[in-house]
Parts: C-alpha cells; structure tokens; sequence
C-alpha cells in the first residue's frame, strides 16, 4: 500500500504543480475546472446516484455552472461559501440529529454544488487578481500560501492528535480526529504566518492580520474534511472513488481545501489584499 501510495503521489506531484503553477489564466481555469468536475462525479456518489450515467450528468452540470461563472463576479459566491460553511458546522455538529433535512439524494446533490464550486471560483478570483499586500506579492505565491495552510494545519494535527489526543472532536462522524490536534494544527498555522511575515518584513499590524486570516481558514479547513467524513460515514463508504491508487479520490484529496480556498479568497479581498479578479 505504501508503495503504491508513493508511485502515484510521484505521478500527480508534477501534474499538479504544473497546471497550477506554470498554465496561463484560462488553462489554470480549465485545469482546475477538470479537478472540480472528477471530484463532481465523484460527489455524485456521496449524494446516493449509483449509476455511472447519473453521476456523469451531475458531474457535466458542475461543469456547465463553472463555465457559467468563469467572468462572473466572485465575491458573491465567496460569501455563500462562508455562510455555508457556516451551516456546515451545524451539520456536523449535531450529526446524526439533523440528518432528515439533508439525507435525500437531491438535497445532497445540490449541496456538492456548496462545496465544490466557491472552491473554484475562490481559486480563479485569485489567479486573476492584483495581490497587493507587502507579504506575498504574487497571486500563484498566494495560492500556494494557502495550500500551505491547509498542508500545515493537517501535519500539525496528526502529530500533536497522535500524542495528546484523547478528547475526540467529532466522535459520531470521525472518530480519529481529536481537539488536540486542532490545536496543535492551529499552532503550526500560526508558525507559518509568522515566519512568512518574517520574511516579508511584515509590519506588527500586518502580522497580526496574516495570523488571524491564517488561523480562521485552518479553522475552516478541518470543516471541509470533516464535512466529507460525515457524508462517506451516511453512505457507508471509506473513499469518495478509487481513482488515486493508494490515496482514495480526487474529494479526499481536496476536502479540506474546498473549505479553505473560498473562505480564504473573501478575506484577503475584504482586507484590501487582493485586487480584481473574475
């Protein structure tokens, strides 16, 4: 499994890097459209459509809706990102009470719509904008830095969660994360925005704003995974696909940045930090 795990994380490594990294505005938007759209198909099997065509007609409207928007303004749907995830936390909260309002097909089918399309909203409206903050002075810099935070926050909550975890977080949807290594995952973000602040020669007040920003998307992040458990632990299952040997899917990859990405891109915007964009 380890190895299998290691081959195709070598495989995706430079696939990845490279169409985030090196594409031009409009092939970013299609390769991250690509990304959204498989992890729409494999929603599909979260919301209860068993059938390839079904899932393949859910995952072709995602596509539609992000087509749809690619020119639209992004700081509406960046908002109703923040709102939902904001229910999110209810959700997850009261789970398993709670599930008649969400458990048939179609009210979870359109909530993948809630997830899966601010994150790539979230993630073109800061390709294509201005970055104007001291920090971080590029957009693609800014994408990365928070990929780095979601990164962080899980690396620091798996080691501090293994050593001092005994009070679980949310036992009924996923029993191995504990409050332990939220904190110590928040502590980790909190470590990299000062030493990102560090090194841009930050000011205390843009110190300040940066750990704030940071910690609240981290915070965030763990809703996004946690979200994802609760609808695999409904539907019995243990990956959202088997399409990354070793890995699971594409969902179980990116669940906690479906949380982060918009929820980050709305506060760097009403912060003055990021200029424009679709």
């Amino acid at each position: 499994m380890l190895r299998t795990r290691v081959i195709t994380a070598l495989i995706l490594a430079p696939i990845a890097i490279g169409g985030i990294f090196f594409l031009p505005p409009l092939g970013f938007a299609l390769f991250t459209g690509a990304i959204i759209t498989i992890a729409a198909w494999e929603w599909a099997n979260l919301a209860g459509m068993t059938s390839q065509a079904l899932r393949a007609g859910y995952a072709a409207l995602v596509a539609l809706v992000l087509a749809a928007l690619i020119h639209a303004d992004a700081v509406p749907v960046l908002w109703l990102a923040l709102v939902w995830w904001a229910v999110c936390f209810m959700l997850v909260r009261s789970y398993p009470a709670g599930i008649q309002y969400w458990q048939a097909l179609p009210v979870r089918a359109l909530l993948g719509f809630f997830v899966l399309v601010p994150a790539w909203v979230g993630l073109n409206h800061i390709r294509l904008g201005e970055v104007v903050f001291g920090i971080v002075d590029d957009s693609l810099l800014l994408i990365l830095y928070v990929f780095f935070i979601v990164w962080v926050a899980d690396i620091g909550a798996y080691f501090t969660g293994r050593a001092f975890g005994k009070t679980k977080l949310a036992p009924r949807v996923s029993p191995g994360k504990s409050w332990a290594g939220v904190w110590g995952g928040l502590a980790a973000v909190a470590l990299l925005a000062l030493i990102v602040s560090w090194l841009g020669e930050a000011d205390a007040v843009q110190t300040m704003l940066l750990v704030m920003v940071s910690l609240f998307t981290g915070l965030v992040s763990v809703l996004g995974d946690l979200l994802e458990s609760m609808f695999k632990r409904f539907r019995g299952i243990k990956d959202s696909s088997q399409l990354l040997p070793g890995h699971g899917g594409i969902l179980d990859r990116v669940d906690s940045l479906t949380a982060a990405i918009p929820v980050f891109a709305l506060l760097v915007t009403l912060l003055g930090w990021l200029r424009g964009g679709p």
